[in-house]
């Protein structure tokens, strides 16, 4: 993407969020400003609706996104989550407040940097399609590019990249209504990607799909975030929606913000009984990470150690087996007393030209119910390591078992 205002355009600090709304407010209702008042500060919704006759959707809101994250809002009907999408692009107006993207207020765009925002830098794909049901696949997908100008070549080569990634290649020159409801999510986020977008907002999209084709399309939106890496704010009112696909949770009620954290953070740490009630069904294991259980190996041999300097690790730790790594701390394998007894009497100098057992192996941000069926295959403790293949931590079946009861409080 090109810069839309090159010559304006703050310099973009490398920790900074990609979208921060600060102070969100949107009051419905003639003078909506007079909800705003001190004296109606710590009165509710409803107050305010009997008292004033507003409607206060937003509530001073703020969230941060970082680049490249998956930002889910949840909440119940009429709790603010779609008003708050909306007033990212604008097609509701904030009452008060700030929405920075790449560092610039959305709210203060004239006119014309607003049309050049939503065509440029932003995406949303709607609950509902919102396909031209006259134009054929490939037409709706590049119906995006077509408003921007783009030549008709480079549109419809962007267009059918597009259809490729979100595995509809061969539905280019079919129409709407001949595709199930699920394929049809597809063309419209396709339609989205198309034209590359920083930012894509999502609301509530799948929501109008059969379950088994809404786990689907979840699934294939993770593994697209994989490569894309873009940055999505995702809406929707389904729990088990939100923990699947969010990096962080913001869960709404009555247009204010009551927890915003990572899935594990509210599952197992729920900010008051509103949030503990709509977890209370998840299980722990499907939320809780590698790395919050893992501990640091007791003991830790390198292969350029001998045979006796494992053995001595394991008698003063009181263990039968001890992970062995290369000079870069890579995993190597298990190294138990017996081998290491063996290799003695064999009169070992080193370990470098040792056999050791597999161990099983799982990054940091796999989750408990993926490391029981491991636990169970091995009677060695499960090795966390980096995608470098170094070794970080431990895991032993007590860690899990805690964690699944216990979770982050207790881990």
């Amino acid at each position: 993407m090109t810069d839309d205002h090159p010559e304006t355009a703050p310099a973009m600090d490398a920790d900074a969020h990609h979208v921060e709304v600060q102070g969100l407010w949107k009051v419905f209702g003639d003078d909506p400003e007079r909800a705003l008042a001190p004296e109606h500060a710590d009165k509710s919704r409803s107050e305010i609706r009997e008292e004033l006759d507003l409607v206060v959707g937003l509530r001073d809101v703020s969230i941060s996104v970082d680049r490249g994250q998956i930002f889910v809002v949840m909440g119940l009907s009429g709790s603010g989550k779609s008003t708050l999408v909306r007033c990212l692009i604008r097609l509701v107006e904030a009452t008060r407040g700030s929405i920075h993207v790449d560092g610039e207020d959305v709210l203060q765009y004239e006119p014309n940097q607003l049309i050049e925002f939503r065509r440029q830098k932003v995406a949303m794909v709607f609950q509902h399609f919102g396909l031209l049901p006259h134009r054929r696949v490939i037409d709706n997908v590049a119906f995006g590019l077509e408003i921007q100008g783009v030549d008709r070549r480079t549109r419809y080569d962007a267009a059918n990249t597009s259809i490729h990634t979100v595995g509809l290649s061969g539905w280019e020159n079919y129409y709407p209504h001949e595709m199930s409801g699920g394929m049809q999510q597809r063309v419209g986020l396709a339609r989205a990607l198309a034209t590359d977008p920083d930012v894509l907002l999502m609301d509530e999209p799948f929501s109008g799909l059969d379950p088994l084709i809404r786990r689907e399309i979840q699934d294939e939106l993770t593994m697209l975030q994989r490569d894309l890496r873009k940055t999505i704010v995702f809406i929707t009112h389904d729990l088990n929606e939100a923990l699947k696909l969010g990096d962080r949770i913001a869960i709404m009620q009555d247009g204010q913000i009551i927890q915003n954290g990572t899935p594990e953070e509210i599952v197992t740490l729920p900010a008051d009984d509103y949030v503990a009630e709509f977890v209370q069904d998840v299980s722990r294991a499907k939320v809780v990470q590698g790395k919050t259980i893992m501990h640091t190996p007791d003991a830790v041999v390198h292969e350029w150690q001998g045979p006796r300097a494992a053995l001595h690790a394991m008698q003063h730790h009181d263990m039968d087996e001890v992970f062995v790594v290369g000079r870069d701390r890579e995993l190597r394998g298990v190294l138990t007393v017996d081998k290491a007894a063996a290799l003695v009497r064999e009169d070992a100098k080193t370990l470098e030209a040792a056999s050791f057992d597999a161990a099983l192996t799982t990054l940091p941000d796999a989750y408990i119910e993926e490391l029981i069926p491991m636990a169970a295959r091995t009677e060695y403790p499960i090795a966390v390591v980096g995608e470098d293949g170094r070794l970080l931590g431990q895991i032993h079946r007590g860690a899990l078992l805690a964690g699944m009861v216990q979770g982050r409080e207790e881990a």
